[in-house]
């Protein structure tokens, strides 16, 4: 079975297994998956992530604090039956600045904070909060 939209699929599995308090969640791997991966871990939403000695999936390690998963809420913003573009100048803070959104640029995956200081667009594809 192929599967249609591989980032909500990854942003499902990373939900599901915080709502079930494990300290991992095994997601299929991708080069777009593992740059979303990239940009959680530079935020400081995950731990860290190993890919498989197979190559198919990948391994995160689930960020916790006193209790409470990191990640408080992700979602998939630009889907497959939708793609929602951004200018920069358009391109909204995620509660306040406390959240961030990944954009899907012509110079690969960033921040919404990186997208605003190289004055680069896109497809927004998630929000973190």
């Amino acid at each position: 079975m192929s599967m249609q939209d591989l980032i909500a699929d990854t942003i499902t599995r990373i939900r599901n297994a915080q709502m079930a308090s494990h300290s991992f969640a095994e997601i299929l791997a991708s080069k777009l998956n593992v740059s979303i991966l990239d940009l959680l871990k530079q935020e400081g939403y995950i731990e860290a992530y190993k890919k498989s000695e197979d190559l198919r999936s990948v391994k995160v390690a689930l960020k916790y604090y006193r209790g409470m998963p990191v990640i408080a809420k992700i979602t998939r913003i630009s889907k497959p039956s939708r793609r929602v573009y951004v200018q920069a100048k358009e391109i909204k803070l995620v509660r306040n600045g406390l959240g961030v959104a990944i954009i899907s640029t012509n110079k690969g995956l960033m921040t919404d904070k990186e997208a605003r200081e190289h004055h680069l667009g896109g497809e927004l594809l998630l929000t973190v909060e």
